[in-house]
């Protein structure tokens, strides 16, 4: 009994250790890349002036954002470069900013226009050790603005002890933020399940094997907008068919959200990366479910009837792509059958 004490205690202790190293390495990533990227701010601003908008200034970003995303990755678009330079105009003094707060949190606080709840938020997040969900939450619901109209501060207030889950190694693992600073690719490891993950390699290898004029792109692309981070399974493109080729797996049944989010990547790519001569990008959304497969096709309203028939003749028809993900489905059903450890049993 004393030995169990003994062992829970030291387990206890050695926890501890390596809970409080970890917290302390996310928060020294963390303040490097914010003190990095208020510094990258600070440099814009004097080489370009205040007003990046100008055609000048938009034009030396848009070069330097080029050329560092060559080195360093996609951390560094032009978007991006334009919220280091709002940083450092919004926080000049550099030794005012909190070591406790990550480049999430101060991207979040950058939104508030107002420059007193701004700093409002920023105490709180130091003093009430908040999450970017925290924040992000507080700000959405009006959290300042809530508590200087309402006369019961105290139950305004009470929200805020509303704590979420400590952070785990695996949420600083997932960050693209931490990512793209220390120079990590997207590992789709990160993302995906094992069964997931098998079917997604089996999909990609099966569409080139096809030979109809699909070329690999990319594999758990990542798109951002308005600070959420997407990731599409798999991109093609179709030489053929002239279009991007999208293709998201679920392991589940289809639900209209799943259509929803193919749709959204389909807009995206027609908007913001679509080539001039480019057809429409094509979507498709698999879903494997237990009791059967299903396949769904996620195409702009504007198709033309003869791009139309023609994907057709080029994409994989429902009845292949079913059977394929069906195939391999069960076959990793048998392998995990096969590697399980079998019970023995006792004599009764």
């Amino acid at each position: 009994m004393a030995d169990n004490v003994i062992e829970t205690n030291l387990y206890k202790s050695i926890k501890n250790i390596l809970d409080t190293a970890r917290a302390k390495a996310y928060q020294a990533v963390n303040f490097a890349m914010v003190e990095a990227y208020w510094n990258i701010g600070k440099l814009i601003v004097e080489n370009i002036g205040e007003d990046g908008r100008a055609e000048y200034g938009m034009g030396v970003i848009r070069n330097i954002s080029s050329r560092l995303t060559k080195d360093f990755g996609k951390g560094f678009d032009k978007t991006n470069l334009s919220r280091m330079r709002q940083f450092y105009l919004m926080f000049p003094n550099v030794d005012a900013l909190r070591q406790h707060l990550s480049w999430s949190h101060y991207r979040l606080i950058m939104k508030v226009e107002n420059k007193s709840a701004r700093q409002f938020y920023l105490d709180e997040c130091v003093s009430s050790n908040w999450s970017t969900r925290q924040l992000e939450r507080q700000i959405n619901s009006f959290f300042y603005e809530r508590l200087l109209s309402f006369r019961n501060k105290k139950a305004v207030s009470a929200e805020v002890f509303k704590k979420d889950v400590n952070i785990s190694p695996i949420d600083i693992i997932k960050d693209p933020y931490v990512l793209e600073f220390l120079g990590f690719t997207h590992n789709q490891d990160f993302f995906e399940t094992e069964m997931e993950n098998a079917l997604i390699s089996h999909i990609q290898k099966f569409l080139l094997e096809l030979g109809r004029g699909f070329t690999f792109e990319s594999r758990q692309k990542r798109i951002a907008f308005d600070d959420e981070h997407f990731y599409i399974d798999l991109v093609f493109y179709n030489y053929v068919l002239k279009c991007f080729v999208l293709i998201d797996l679920k392991t589940g049944k289809l639900t209209h959200q799943d259509l929803g989010q193919m749709q959204m990547y389909v807009n995206y790519y027609t908007r913001e990366l679509m080539n001039e001569g480019d057809n429409p990008p094509i979507g498709i959304v698999l879903c494997a479910d237990k009791s059967e497969s299903v396949v769904k096709y996620t195409l702009p309203e504007d198709n033309s009837q003869i791009f139309t028939s023609k994907y057709k003749l080029y994409l994989p028809t429902e009845e292949e792509l079913r059977k394929e993900i069906e195939y391999e489905q069960n076959l990793l059903m048998q392998e995990k059958k096969l590697t399980k450890p079998s019970k023995k049993r006792g004599k009764k």
